[in-house]
């Protein structure tokens, strides 16, 4: 069966770094496309990443554009979030997810998500 695992979350200073990894099984991880959203409490899951099959096309939110960067190691089967210059704002939990469809900032498009990590930053 499709399984997601996050993992790499955890507390950081404000201005600091986190690399998240997801590492799919279950599927052919070369054919889908594969996203990264959060959700704060209080708030609605947001959309932050997104890498199509290859790799080679990317989308970003705005709220991360220049700090946050996908990527993705078919070979390893697995998607990374290096988070950068962290915010207080960016305390979420993070989830990867498994896409596919036209629209990539939509969480409709992704049928699959992992359990989510907790990512805490402090001020």
């Amino acid at each position: 069966q499709v399984q997601l695992v996050e993992s790499g979350g955890g507390l950081v200073q404000a201005g600091g770094s986190l690399r998240l990894s997801c590492a799919a099984s279950g599927y052919i991880f070369n054919n889908y496309a594969m996203g990264w959203f959060r959700r704060a409490p209080g708030k609605a899951r947001e959309f932050l990443a997104g890498a199509m099959w290859s790799g080679g096309s990317t989308y970003y939110a705005d709220s991360v554009k220049g700090r946050f960067t996908i990527s993705r190691d078919n070979a390893k089967k697995t998607v990374y979030l290096q988070m950068n210059s962290l915010k207080p704002e960016d305390t979420a939990v993070y989830y990867c997810a498994r896409g596919g469809g036209p629209r990539p900032r939509d969480p409709r498009e992704y049928d699959y998500w992992g359990q989510g990590t907790q990512v805490t930053v402090s001020s």
